[in-house]
């Protein structure tokens, strides 16, 4: 009697190409539609543009850390991400204060002066309003990035979106090879490193073993991208109008519920700021 085949330690390993395991539920974001995820901030998106103030982008800012928070599971990723994203627009902001025309904000109080030279507060504030602006939009967009794996927004624009299917099929094929790419280049360099290729150090060293790694990676990348050519004539991808669905990724009523909150959130937070927020 044969002994049954026992796998040990991450399954990943059988199978390196597999896809990564849906998220679980408990965070509410992975279960909405990708659509929903990134239609929902959009018209947020497009009105922020032409906001000038700082609290309303800050405002913004904040929401979409607090629906992240509670939305995904807190990794060390995000939690950069919550760092990172309020000091860059804090460089940003400097940044654009100092290229901001002295002449249109030398009203203002003068912050600091060097030579003949003037930062002034009017400069400051439009600065970092441009920070937090350009802050504001990429945290609404974390929103959709950070809990939507491709191959679900591929499969929910195919179905909702009318995207013809050879075309989101072909992305989503497209999305599968990233991960054997890197399985591939990690394989590629321990054969490498084996083999004492290219062992020396400095900056013509490192080039060539990028260039090692480039030719048998290229070479890699064509006999798959034929045997999957090969596999979707085999299931005659392309010669109906329509294909039979096998991950479905619904509309639900908790995704209205997720649009209407946001859009009534993003509404009350426009109407706090409009009188002095809008140019």
């Amino acid at each position: 009697m044969t002994a049954p085949i026992t796998v040990v330690g991450d399954p990943r390993t059988v199978d390196p190409y597999a896809e990564p395991e849906r998220a679980s539920s408990v965070r509410f974001l992975y279960a909405l539609n990708p659509l929903v995820k990134l239609g929902a901030p959009l018209p947020t998106m497009v009105l922020l543009v032409f906001v000038r103030d700082l609290a309303t982008p800050a405002a913004f800012v904040l929401l979409s850390f607090a629906i992240l928070v509670v939305g995904v599971r807190f990794t060390a990723r995000l939690a950069a991400l919550l760092v990172a994203l309020p000091l860059a627009a804090a460089v940003v902001g400097i940044g654009f204060s100092i290229w901001t025309d002295p002449a249109r904000v030398d009203h203002t109080a003068a912050l600091l002066q060097v030579g003949g030279w003037t930062l002034y507060a009017g400069a400051l504030e439009t600065g970092l309003a441009t920070g937090l602006r350009l802050a504001a939009i990429v945290a609404l967009t974390l929103i959709a990035g950070l809990s939507t794996t491709g191959p679900d927004f591929v499969r929910a624009a195919v179905q909702h979106l009318r995207v013809p299917y050879r075309i989101g099929y072909t992305a989503l094929a497209a999305f599968r090879f990233v991960p054997r790419f890197a399985y591939e280049l990690d394989v590629i360099r321990q054969a490498h490193r084996v083999r004492g290729a290219h062992g020396r150090r400095g900056p013509f060293a490192a080039a060539a073993r990028w260039f090692g790694y480039v030719v048998p990676l290229l070479a890699g990348a064509i006999r798959h991208a034929e045997r999957v050519a090969l596999a979707m004539d085999a299931r005659a991808f392309g010669a109906h109008p329509d294909r039979t669905e096998r991950h479905l990724v619904p509309l639900r009523a908790r995704d209205l519920v997720f649009t209407l909150a946001l859009w009534a959130a993003s509404a009350a937070i426009f109407w706090t700021f409009f009188p002095r927020g809008w140019d």
